[in-house]
């Protein structure tokens, strides 16, 4: 008798979905990248961010010095569309793979209002930090040698240079308006990309997010920038505050103004960023993501 071989649904299923599975994974280090993906193009988008960031920082600050450049090279507006530009193409490079955070902030406020997981949240946010430290060692490196022209020798590292790289407030401002100022920018941050990824709102194809986010830097730094330096962003301060930390400036960098960093780029902006939230999802979103509108 002929042994006839029946073949299931299921097995058919089975077979497909082993299909596509091998096409994504061909090799094991595409089976790595899979797990590794999303925290990897936050780690690297928030790394361009910070690379143009502290790079326009750089030329901008060191070229007023006569002995590094015969004159300055950009304008406070040009400063502000460099910020702009740094956070759109950052946003460009992750916003089909996570959304396009590059921000500890709006990370913390999606975990919070949009159910995204807190596993996910926490790699994310270690991948923002990364990303920011390595963006800041490299453009560090870059201008190394105009440091020392503009520090007055080799080695010798203050604030004035540290400036280039995380925010330090100006010495007339109280530590309540410094919070204050920090919170209005992240609020507003936070505020808007709520709304432009709301699809029961604007409705805005993803690929014109990076388009508002340089407007919305752009709008922020040119409103609230001088105070503060608008850090509105945990790991655009603390990622290149640690490099600075690493490289020679030590522990004054941590310590300036009670430890502002903590309490003003990071605590600042994250409630800035969840009363944002809270308010927009109380006035105007209706999805069922928020537990605002859980039953």
């Amino acid at each position: 008798m002929q042994n006839l071989k029946v073949e299931s649904p299921q097995a058919d299923v089975f077979s497909a979905s082993q299909a596509v599975y091998s096409a994504q994974h061909p090799n094991k280090w595409a089976k790595i990248r899979e797990k590794i993906r999303e925290p990897a193009a936050e780690m690297l988008g928030t790394m361009i961010f910070i690379l143009i960031g502290n790079g326009v920082n750089c030329q901008f600050g060191l070229s007023g010095d006569t002995d590094l450049s015969p004159s300055a090279k950009g304008s406070y507006l040009g400063f502000n569309f460099a910020w702009g530009c740094g956070a759109a193409l950052g946003v460009w490079i992750c916003v089909g793979i996570t959304g396009g955070h590059i921000n500890p902030a709006v990370t913390f406020c999606m975990a919070v209002f949009r159910r995204l997981p807190w596993f996910k949240a926490v790699t994310y946010i270690l991948g923002q930090f990364i990303g920011a430290w390595l963006g800041a060692l490299v453009v560090y490196a870059n201008y190394s040698e105009a440091i020392n022209i503009f520090e007055g020798g080799n080695g010798q590292r203050t604030l004035k240079t540290a400036g280039l790289f995380s925010t330090y407030p100006l010495a007339y401002v109280s530590s309540a308006n410094c919070f204050f100022d920090e919170f209005i920018g992240a609020f507003i941050l936070v505020f808007v990309v709520f709304a432009i990824s709301d699809r029961r709102n604007s409705g805005l194809d993803p690929s014109f997010i990076p388009l508002v986010i340089f407007i919305l830097i752009l709008g922020i730094g040119a409103a609230f920038g001088m105070q503060t330096g608008y850090a509105i962003n945990p790991a655009r301060d603390l990622g290149p505050r640690v490099m600075t930390a690493m490289v020679g400036y030590g522990a004054q960098v941590f310590t300036f103004r009670h430890h502002y960093w903590i309490w003003g780029p990071v605590i600042a902006s994250c409630c800035g960023g969840l009363v944002a939230g809270l308010l927009y999802d109380l006035f105007l979103y209706r999805g069922p993501e928020s537990f605002v509108n859980r039953s």
